[in-house]
This record gives C-alpha cells, structure tokens and sequence, in this order.
C-alpha cells in the first residue's frame, strides 16, 4: 500500500468512526420529546425509533444511520482504495455506530449502519438484504426476526458470489463479520424469542 493509501485509510477510519457515533435515532427520536434509552427495548436504534415515535421518524434516522456506513465507505471506493481498506473503514462506522463515542459507547445493533456499508461496495446484495428483512417483517411483525434473517440471507448469497468468484474475498469477509457482530447484538432478542416476549409491532404504519 502506497503512503498516500496508508493516510487516506487512516484519515477516513478515524473519520467514519466519528461520524458513526452520532447517535442519529436518539437525536430524532429527542427532537420528538422521547429518550430511546427510557421508552421500548431501551435501544438506541431504528426499530426504537419506530415503536416510540412512529413511521416517519423511523424513516429519518434509519436513512441517516445508512449514510453514516455508505459515505465513507462510498469515499474509500472514490478514491480507489483497495478492498481491505474499504472494509477497515466500514468496520470502523459499524462500530461507531454500536459503540458510540457521545453516548458512553452505547449504540444500536449495527443493521442500518451495516446496510449503508453493504450498499457503497455492493449495491445489489443490499438490495436483496432490504427485501429480505421487509418480507419477514410484514409476515412477523418482529424486528429483530427481520433483521436476523436478512442478516443470514446476505452471508448466503455473498457466500455463493464470493465461490463464483463475483466478490472479492475482503468484503465477503466483512459481510460474515457484520452478521456475526449482528446476530451478537441481538442475543437479548433471542433470548426473548425463545421465551416468548420478544416485543412484536402491532400496527406497522
């Protein structure tokens, strides 16, 4: 890797953690006159937002949890950095988002901000993942299912593209991390699942 590479890297790692951090759904769901950290699962992600403050909310903070993972990983492919670079910089706004630097590192659980990562280095599996996730959100009516299963739909495909030799190995390795790191923050959803309690959408608009 070349010098200027090794500091563009550097720079936009720094940069998308920065720009993970800011805690999105908790200012939107604020502006609204509710603490995430105080209403539903306690959760400072989308879902949240949704369950507290309605649709539209939901929409504003999760199309700003996606850029927070599109834009730098969009501005690493810009300016030609090679896939494992792309793929550090992506890690580094997931984990802005999950561990957030203004909320005592405390976040959400990674799916948007992991979305936006997936749809700047592959735009169609992104696509695929979002159609997965509305499929079974509309016949579960449970979040956390939805995003489990377009989490494991992904790594099924991506495997498939990654033996067919239509994606390179560093971003299927992203993708295996982030559904790992996915189904991780979800454990509380599971554990819920199995007992019966996880929290279900009564009405979706």
């Amino acid at each position: 890797m070349s010098a200027r590479d090794l500091f563009a890297t550097v720079a936009l790692m720094l940069g998308a953690y920065l720009l993970g951090s800011v805690p999105f759904s908790f200012l939107v769901a604020r502006a609204r006159g509710v603490d995430l950290r105080a209403v539903g699962s306690g959760n400072l992600g989308g879902a949240n937002v949704w369950r507290s403050c309605g649709f539209g909310p939901f929409l504003v903070a999760v199309t700003c949890d996606l850029l927070k993972g599109f834009l730098p990983a969009r501005a690493g492919l810009w300016l030609g950095l090679p896939p494992p670079s792309v793929v550090l910089i992506g890690v580094c706004a997931i984990l802005g988002h999950t561990f957030s630097l203004f909320m005592r590192f405390r976040g959400g659980k990674a799916v948007a901000t992991s979305g936006g990562v997936l749809l700047a280095i592959a735009p169609l599996l992104m696509l695929f993942g979002i159609a997965v996730w509305v499929i079974v959100l509309l016949a579960a009516r449970i979040s956390s299912v939805a995003s489990l299963a377009a989490a494991g739909a992904v790594v099924a495909v991506a495997t498939a593209l990654l033996l067919l030799g239509r994606l390179s190995p560093a971003y299927a390795a992203l993708v295996w991390g982030g559904a790992a790191l996915i189904v991780y923050l979800h454990r509380a959803n599971i554990q819920r699942l199995r007992n019966g309690t996880e929290n279900r959408f009564q009405k979706l608009l």
